[in-house]
């Protein structure tokens, strides 16, 4: 078996582009000020802004939004594409995606959220790795830590990632695998599909927003009782936050989510960890997925190994 692709790294004055995959842009001085951060870095922009055509909570039809997403993969300057936002709309193009085009030309795909389904279904059809990351809505509101990640992704520098201090070693042991996963929703709406993702031996990461803790429940379970919880190499669980909560409250709802995820992965042996920084956070470290990672649970540190990767 071949070695996943690891997309070149950018360089001071390649060019990123925006790409809608999902959901319509609402706030426009968060997309300019994403946009600036991007320049900031010494990128060139290449961004075609859809029409807004299809239903409200999409960017555009599906016929648009994959037709921007290959005008610009197809694009000979462009070595990356960072999705504007997410939202919804993933799961309506993943199968019209063309994966030897895409392996032709590796280039690092950038988002988090909904981009879960492209993330890790374009890594299962073609071997790139792509990264979750943050998307050019959230880039100016990104933590220090993170963005500094992110800067480090581009360039294809992967430090170890020291615990921080929301960080809770829930059942200790080490574990090395494959980085997968992303929304726990939008993982959950793959299951039953062709683009599920392959979870056996792999380190999954999971998070979500907005979704109140019986739901949280529900999808944990379901992912249990399709036996994806199993094998894994690892499970790394981000903050879960229902919205309009404080931080005690959200501090207590997670306590609950890792106190679930345990009692479901009783009989695992594999490290668990809770109050990872990632997604819909400030905190949203990158996180190569299709790269093996190794999760020391006696410092808390993730680490990455680009080697088990070839460069495209």
């Amino acid at each position: 078996m071949s070695l996943p692709v690891l997309p070149s790294r950018l360089h001071p004055g390649d060019t990123i582009a925006v790409i809608y995959p999902a959901g319509p842009v609402r706030d426009q001085a968060r997309l300019a000020n994403g946009l600036q951060v991007l320049r900031d870095l010494n990128l060139r922009i290449r961004h075609y802004p859809l029409d807004g055509s299809g239903p409200e909570y999409l960017a555009a039809d599906d016929e648009q939004r994959i037709q921007n997403l290959y005008r610009l993969w197809n694009d000979e300057e462009v070595k990356a594409l960072i999705a504007a936002r997410g939202g919804y709309g993933c799961l309506r193009i993943i199968g019209k995606m063309n994966p030897d085009l895409l392996r032709s030309r590796p280039k690092w795909l950038i988002g988090f959220s909904d981009l879960t389904v492209l993330l890790n279904g374009i890594f299962a059809a073609t071997g790139l790795v792509t990264l979750h990351g943050p998307m050019v809505t959230t880039l100016a509101d990104t933590d220090q830590l993170s963005f500094q990640c992110f800067k480090e992704a581009l360039n294809n520098t992967f430090q170890p990632l020291a615990p921080t201090k929301d960080l809770e070693i829930l059942r200790s042991g080490n574990g090395q695998g494959r980085l997968a996963g992303g929304n726990l929703t939008t993982l959950t709406h793959l299951l039953g599909t062709p683009w599920q993702p392959q979870l056996s031996g792999r380190i999954l990461f999971l998070e979500d927003t907005g979704e109140p803790l019986y739901k949280l429940d529900r999808m944990l379970t379901h992912l249990a009782c399709c036996g994806l919880l199993d094998n894994l190499a690892g499970l790394i669980l981000g903050v879960f936050d229902p919205g309009q909560y404080d931080r005690l409250e959200i501090l207590r709802l997670n306590e609950q989510v890792w106190s679930r995820a345990l009692e479901l992965t009783q009989g695992a042996s594999y490290p668990l960890w809770g109050g990872f920084p990632l997604g819909h956070q400030h905190g949203n470290v990158a996180l190569p997925i299709g790269m093996e990672a190794v999760m020391d649970s006696t410092n808390g540190t993730l680490s990455f190994l680009p080697q088990s990767c070839q460069v495209g």
